[in-house]
Parts: C-alpha cells; sequence; structure tokens
C-alpha cells in the first residue's frame, strides 16, 4: 500500500498536525490500509509534538498524544511513495541530499497548484497553531486528488522495481 511521509523542520508542530489530518481524510475515502508517517529535517527523536498541535488535533477528534519525532533518513525515504514537505528548504534539501528519492518530493502546497512555505507557528500564540491547522487542512482537502495519484502512481513503481530485483 501506498506510504505518504509528510516533513516539516522539527517534526513536532506542523507535520504531526498533517499526518493526522492526511490519515483522517484518506480513511473517509476507505483508503484505510494506506499509511502516513511524518519525520523533519532537522529532528531531535523523541520529542512530543506541540502542546498547542495536541490539543487542536484533540479538538478535530485526532489523537497525536503519543507523537515522537524522527528525522528524515535515506532509509525512511526508500519506502516512502511521496513526500510533502512543509517549506520550499526542506524539498531542495532532500531532493538534494537524496537525489534517487527526488522524483517523490514535492511541497504540500504544490498538491493544490500552489507553490509556498507553509509558516511554522512553533512558540507563537495558539492563533498561530489555528492558522496553520486551518490552512494545511484546506491543502490537504484541495489537494487529495493529486496526493492519492502521485503515491498510488509511485507506489506501483516501486513495486514493480522489487518484483524486478
Amino acid at each position: 500500500m501506498p506510504y505518504i511521509l509528510i516533513v516539516c523542520t522539527a517534526n513536532v508542530c506542523r507535520s504531526p498536525v498533517a499526518e493526522a489530518l492526511l490519515r483522517d481524510r484518506l480513511k473517509r475515502m476507505g483508503l484505510d490500509e494506506w499509511e502516513v508517517g511524518s519525520a523533519g529535517t532537522w529532528a531531535y527523536p523523541g520529542q512530543r509534538a506541540a502542546e498547542s498541535s495536541i490539543q487542536l488535533m484533540g479538538e478535530q477528534g485526532l489523537d497525536i498524544e503519543n507523537h515522537a519525532s524522527r528525522i528524515v533518513a535515506d532509509s525512511l525515504l526508500s519506502t516512502t511513495d511521496l513526500v510533502l514537505c512543509m517549506e520550499i528548504g526542506h524539498a531542495e534539501a532532500l531532493r538534494a541530499e537524496f537525489p534517487k528519492e527526488r522524483h517523490k518530493v514535492y511541497l504540500l502546497t504544490e498538491m493544490s497548484d500552489r507553490h509556498y512555505s507553509v509558516e511554522d507557528p512553533y512558540g507563537g500564540p495558539l492563533e498561530a497553531y489555528q492558522g496553520m491547522v486551518a490552512e494545511v487542512a484546506t491543502l490537504i482537502d484541495e489537494g487529495m486528488p493529486r496526493i492519492v495519484e502521485l503515491a498510488s502512481a509511485n507506489e506501483k513503481s516501486r513495486s514493480a522495481r522489487g518484483k524486478d530485483g
């Protein structure tokens, strides 16, 4: 089944929120066997999600209480079918550091035909987190057809390479 990875900086604020929202949207579409994870380009492994992110997801019935941050690694990217980054710099860095995986690295905003970074509210007021959650939810909802299309195509390609190898 397809595996989608959401990437931000520390993997404690934006990407855990996007992971929970995307998993929820896929489940609602009947794609609950799809896997969604998250990681950070500069993550300190094992950190909890930001309290405001936990709170806001809880208000939507989504539990990220047990989230533990992790760093992006080659072993993770090689099993991923689609990588959705929160910032332009994240996508550029991953494409440069992992050139074999560059074909599956995109900005989350690109899924809805935009090209900008989702601002990080870390350390800011609750209102900043609320804005980020609303923005990420909109981007996922608008981009869902492209997300499903790209992840499906890349998963088929990865599976075919695995059978040939």
